[in-house]
């Protein structure tokens, strides 16, 4: 009797309140009156618009090979824009316009899909490790540190080379090295929050009720610690398009002629002392990423307000 009053009086950070508090249609109402979050929801829908659009704004020559970026001849001087060029041409003819519209949907693609498997691996290997302590949690954060010793973007860049060396390419090579660095954040990030839930009342009444570890886990620890991580995942779609188009510049990511924005901004390098007069290979597909990275940003960062307002920070 006693078990089934803790949960029935669950203290406000519970699941019951939590599901109140930051029931779905709130959370979006809150975003949209925010100023912050609103600029970057504006501008998120406006890069949706263009990756839908694509196939209009830019329409690709083959249909087979939409993201190869046509060449229109085979000069290595930049060409200035024109009206078959919006955007000028870069070296080698590639065009820009259709590089950064096309290069839109691979900002989603990887942004989406890098965050998506590092929150997911992060969530699995972190639960595990705070829930059941021990051993496992000892084995589990000693992977997680000997991986966070190595800087981020260099061991993916190390580990992105290694797997070209194998005759891996493409944006495979780079969403697997972003990746395997990338998942240690949210493991040792949600290991702190699942540590601070788990000894929690509601947690042991579930418990004394007979209910298993999966049921606990994924219905009283979890809801209760993940915002944080949701946060941080928000923040880091944009963080991880940019590592990418990192990785693209040096070669390691996308491939040569594919419609990457890191990509596009590679071919700038040889004219780099003369960006006064071929300031339009760069600045394009720049301000793509720009764009991009600034409207995750803004969304992770009035999210982290809303979810948890002792993180805001100082105004003024």
């Amino acid at each position: 009797m006693d078990a089934r009053l803790a949960i029935e009086r669950e203290p406000p950070t519970t699941l019951g309140r939590l599901k109140a508090k930051f029931a779905i249609p709130t959370t979006v109402r809150r975003l949209l009156l925010n100023p912050t979050s609103l600029t970057g929801i504006i501008l998120v829908i406006f890069f949706v618009v263009v990756a839908l659009a694509a196939p209009l704004l830019a329409p690709p020559k083959s249909q087979r090979e939409p993201y190869r970026i046509p060449k229109d001849g085979f000069s290595m001087e930049p060409r200035a824009p024109t009206k078959e060029h919006p955007f000028g041409t870069t070296e080698g003819q590639y065009d820009i316009y259709y590089g950064v519209v096309w290069g839109t949907r691979t900002a989603f693609r990887v942004g989406l899909i890098i965050t998506g498997v590092t929150v997911t691996i992060g969530l699995f290997m972190g639960s595990l490790a705070a829930y059941y302590g021990g051993w496992l949690d000892n084995l589990f954060m000693r992977i997680v540190d000997i991986i966070m010793a190595f800087p981020f973007l260099l061991a993916a860049i190390t580990l992105a080379s290694v797997l070209q060396a194998r005759n891996i390419r493409g944006l495979t090579t780079g969403m697997i090295a972003l990746i395997a660095f990338g998942w240690t954040t949210y493991a040792r990030l949600i290991r702190g929050d699942i540590l601070t839930v788990k000894e929690r009342d509601f947690v042991m009444a579930a418990r004394s009720m007979g209910a298993g570890d999966f049921r606990i886990l994924t219905r009283h620890v979890l809801p209760n610690a993940i915002f944080p991580t949701l946060v941080m995942a928000s923040m880091d779609i944009g963080s991880y398009v940019l590592n990418f188009s990192a990785l693209s510049f040096l070669g390691m990511g996308a491939e040569v002629g594919y419609a990457d924005w890191g990509q596009m901004i590679s071919f700038a390098r040889n004219w780099i002392p003369r960006l006064a007069d071929y300031w339009y290979i760069i600045v394009y597909p720049g301000t793509a990423i720009l764009l991009f990275v600034l409207s995750w940003n803004l969304i992770g960062d009035a999210f982290r307000d809303i979810v948890d307002p002792k993180l805001r920070r100082p105004r003024g």
